[in-house]
């Protein structure tokens, strides 16, 4: 084990230093626009509440290349491109630091690329590449584009840090894996995009957490991300057509209310865990396009305005034990035939295989929406779209739900083998259950207001 070394007591930087043992910095404010650099391993670098000032918000504060045993703390970065950039380190420590005003995309331009690799990848207050094994603690990384950017990481800690007002990514990770994300805040992660006079896209792809291209088997837990673009996206079907699925993934006990758009984002991707969360107040609390197998289980899903869960051509999914109320949908699975994604995904013709259990809906406009041949759940097709069997939703059970004082209890619109049993069924104002052309189902030992069926 590595004793520790006689720290070097109230250094005072200098621009573009190279730091090889262990330092605590002369509180003051220093304006080096190259920065500082460390090139040792086992080397501590305590700011001691020093303020490193740059230059036209280009470069990094503090870089960390090939290193182990790192720990910056207590430092304070301004007005570099990244304030931390470290690259290809081990049990590297960041904590307590806070970091500000760093390489922003100016307000109201733009919407992001959230692809962008590490070569054109925003500013923001921490940069990793290839970083292992490693913790992010209690830093202060607000009010700027992105607060963490995570590139090629693996099993990284990262907790108790605040990465809120940023109008870009509060923590991003790109192929990041069996990392912790516990405890953090990234509040208010929003952007504009203006698309002519008087229209536009409040979000622009900001949001909270951004998970991509191949992050696999990270744990998210108590977390915030509230009133961002959306609260956590996750995305694994590159714009070229690249599978690149993010799975794995526990998404536990976090808040991501009051989105203009999605609280959880979560497409092309497989066996996401969604539990205990917090997902009110959005447009659509869940959006789960084209995935597999995932479980959303125990959340709260109330007031949203399209829907609790939005699910286009999705399989396997397991939903219970969800407070459902007052959503414009509770839950809305619908097929739409695209050529191109049924070429790529053959075994994602449409929604199947889905168990809705032991839920409660009440005072939703239509608790359980399931069609075919719809545009977001609810616009028609084009008729040369319509119509294929492969496309109709089918083998969805429903059972042991409390459906009560909504609009409309169970809608189903060309559907096969839906089992619709042992469900409290009651005081829907319009109908119970409604069943449209030739839909498919075994409605069997529910109770509730008998003969409430159209």
């Amino acid at each position: 084990m590595r004793q520790p070394a006689a720290i070097d007591q109230n250094t005072v930087p200098t621009d573009a230093m190279t730091i090889r043992s262990d330092v605590r910095l002369q509180p003051g404010v220093y304006h080096l626009p190259q920065g500082l650099s460390i090139a040792a391993d086992g080397v501590t670098l305590d700011g001691n509440g020093a303020t490193l000032i740059g230059q036209d918000r280009a470069g990094c504060g503090v870089r960390i290349d090939g290193r182990r045993d790192v720990t910056v703390r207590n430092l304070r970065i301004r007005e570099y491109r990244h304030g931390i950039h470290a690259s290809e380190c081990e049990r590297l420590q960041l904590e307590d630091n806070q970091i500000t005003s760093t390489g922003e995309v100016e307000a109201n331009t733009i919407f992001l690329n959230i692809w962008a690799e590490i070569d054109a990848c925003y500013g923001g207050a921490i940069l990793l590449d290839r970083v292992s094994d490693s913790a992010v603690i209690a830093n202060d990384i607000q009010h700027q584009m992105c607060g963490l950017l995570s590139y090629h990481c693996r099993r990284l800690s990262v907790r108790d840090n605040n990465a809120g007002y940023n109008s870009g990514f509060g923590f991003h990770l790109f192929n990041t894996c069996q990392s912790t994300f516990e405890n953090n805040w990234a509040d208010y992660c929003c952007r504009y995009e203006p698309r002519g006079e008087g229209v536009g896209h409040m979000g622009a792809d900001a949001t909270g957490f951004l998970i991509l291209h191949a992050s696999c088997r990270n744990t998210f837990r108590r977390n915030f991300a509230r009133m961002g673009g959306d609260g956590f996206f996750l995305a694994g079907l590159t714009p070229d057509g690249r599978m690149a699925t993010c799975d794995d993934n526990l998404f536990e006990g976090n808040d991501a209310s009051l989105s203009p758009n999605i609280a959880f984002e979560a497409t092309f991707s497989a066996r996401n865990i969604f539990r205990d969360n917090k997902a009110d107040r959005c447009n659509y609390g869940f959006w789960h396009g084209f995935s597999r197998d995932n479980l959303i289980e125990n959340n709260s899903i109330m007031w949203n305005r399209q829907a609790g869960i939005a699910v286009e051509n999705g399989s396997g999914f397991t939903v219970r034990g969800n407070a459902f109320q007052r959503n414009g949908h509770g839950v809305l699975l619908w097929s739409r035939f695209d050529q191109k994604h049924d070429e790529a995904f053959p075994d994602l013709r449409t929604c199947h295989h889905w168990t809705i259990e032991d839920n409660t809906f009440t005072r939703n406009d239509k608790a359980i929406l399931i069609a075919a041949d719809k545009d977001h759940g609810i616009r028609p097709m084009p008729p040369e779209s319509c119509g294929r069997p492969e496309s109709r939703p089918c083998d969805i059970v429903i059972r042991k739900n409390d459906i009560q004082d909504n609009r409309v209890g169970v809608e189903l619109h060309h559907t096969d083998r839906i089992h619709v049993e042992q469900n409290t069924i009651n005081r829907n104002v319009e109908c119970d259950i409604r069943r449209e052309d030739d839909s498919d189902s075994i409605i069997r030992n529910n109770l509730g207001s008998a003969g409430g069926y159209l």
